[in-house]
């Protein structure tokens, strides 16, 4: 987890893609296969986002303990590009055949995966099991992977987050609300604290994503797990009946208020900040949040007050509470042509001391194991962090397998669901017509 507070961090990691015309370019740098000799590379070079502290960091210290001997075979080499110009700057050095050992692999997944289709990209998974390290991979973050980038595992975890909802522990005790197990249960509770002048949920209706991940949790629990892979193989429509309700019990949040006034002009640093002062008593939020709520300039209500519960269930739904949306941030990857020895016990030793460098100097939740015993800064980031560890599937988000313009549409159209000047069929019509439209 980054640990700068932007907004455009936190759409980022809500899985930001890069524009049409964007992709089409690096379809075009990518042509070929690609398929050339290892080049040895002179350094350790790794490109990433500037807004990206946590990695570069946790990489820079290691190069100085745990990975002295790869540092000093082939030392780390930092550059860093903003966050909007990483993509441009990867089709230009791809078109160049000039990617550096190490990079974020691109706010798309089709981007990356592009990359690995045209032999760009090495195979992580065949270079970790060659390296005996395959094992340090936390196997919920696998999958997240896999299901982004076509079932291959193209990038590694140095963000691992999951998502569910953070909510006030002493609101819910002081008010006699339990922790919501269904979806009814979760009405109801929020019906209780508006009763009492409370506002149930924060949200940002500005960033709309933090709205729609309301909908997928929604239909990843009535619907099961491939509820929207379904709607991107085909075999199902957004207008569908089932995926209209679910956008409809979005909506009836919204139409009782339970958002609070104006939830459409809220950005996300606000609706983090109505969380954390107590001004709202639940907030459905990704686990780079953590970071956040140990931050008591921040966190004015205390890390102690504030609790996690996953997605409820939807009575006789087909989906699992133990099922959480979960995403890899910006991921990083490594180019095949330049992964020679040296680079792998780069590799081999990232993946043995990753994990609990990040997570005991900044608090960052990896996809990488962690070794030895790493104190939580908190409970809550210890319920996390046992919750990612059990984890076996996880899901995806509403926008992740969405175009570029349906995911635009989504997000753009969320805050109008919720304020009622949209209709669950006209929302879900308007994303699927972006859907399907070429």
């Amino acid at each position: 987890m980054n640990t700068v507070p932007s907004s455009a961090r936190r759409a980022r990691l809500a899985g930001l893609t890069a524009g049409a015309a964007a992709l089409a370019l690096f379809a075009t740098a990518c042509g070929g296969t690609g398929s050339g000799s290892t080049s040895s590379p002179d350094d350790f070079s790794y490109l990433t986002n500037t807004e990206n502290t946590t990695v570069k960091t946790a990489l820079t210290t290691l190069s100085k303990g745990a990975c002295s001997a790869a540092q000093k075979a082939l030392p780390l080499k930092v550059e860093t590009v903003p966050q909007t110009s990483l993509d441009q700057k990867l089709q230009l050095l791809a078109g160049q055949g000039a990617l550096p050992v190490q990079f974020a692999a691109g706010n798309a997944p089709a981007l990356t995966q592009q990359l690995y289709t045209s032999g760009k990209i090495a195979d992580l998974e065949k270079e970790l099991k060659g390296l005996g390290v395959y094992d340090k991979l936390e196997p919920s973050a696998v999958s997240t992977i896999k299901a982004l980038y076509g079932g291959k595992l193209a990038v590694l975890p140095y963000e691992y987050n999951i998502e569910g909802i953070f909510y006030n522990k002493k609101v819910f005790s002081d008010n006699g609300v339990a922790v919501p197990g269904t979806w009814d249960e979760l009405v109801a509770a929020a019906a209780k604290l508006e009763k009492k002048g409370i506002q149930p949920f924060s949200a940002s209706g500005q960033q709309g994503w933090p709205l729609t991940r309301l909908i997928s949790g929604y239909l990843f629990r009535s619907l099961g797990p491939d509820a929207l892979k379904d709607v991107a193989d085909g075999k199902a429509k957004l207008t569908d009946p089932a995926y209209v309700k679910a956008a409809q019990q979005v909506a009836d949040l919204g139409k009782k208020g339970y958002f609070g006034k104006g939830v459409g002009s809220i950005d996300y640093d606000t609706a983090f900040n109505q969380f954390l002062t107590g001004k709202a008593a639940m907030f459905y939020m990704g686990s780079w949040a953590l970071t956040n709520i140990a931050d008591p300039k921040q966190d004015k209500i205390g890390a102690a007050n504030v609790g996690f519960m996953p997605f409820p269930a939807v009575p006789g739904g087909k989906g699992s509470v133990d099922q959480y949306p979960s995403n890899v941030g910006l991921p990083m990857t490594l180019g095949k042509r330049t992964f020679d020895k040296n680079v792998g016990s780069w590799v081999k030793c990232i993946a043995d001391n990753y994990g609990t460098t990040a997570l005991k100097d900044q608090g960052s939740i990896s996809g990488f194991r962690t070794s030895g015993t790493v104190a939580d800064t908190n409970a809550v980031t210890g319920q996390v962090r046992r919750t990612i560890s059990a984890s076996k599937r996880n899901v995806l988000w509403f926008e992740a397998l969405f175009s570029t313009k349906a995911t635009t549409v989504s997000q753009t159209n969320a805050a109008s669901l919720v304020n009622g000047s949209m209709s669950a069929q006209q929302f879900m019509q308007t994303v699927q017509d972006a859907l399907s439209s070429k």
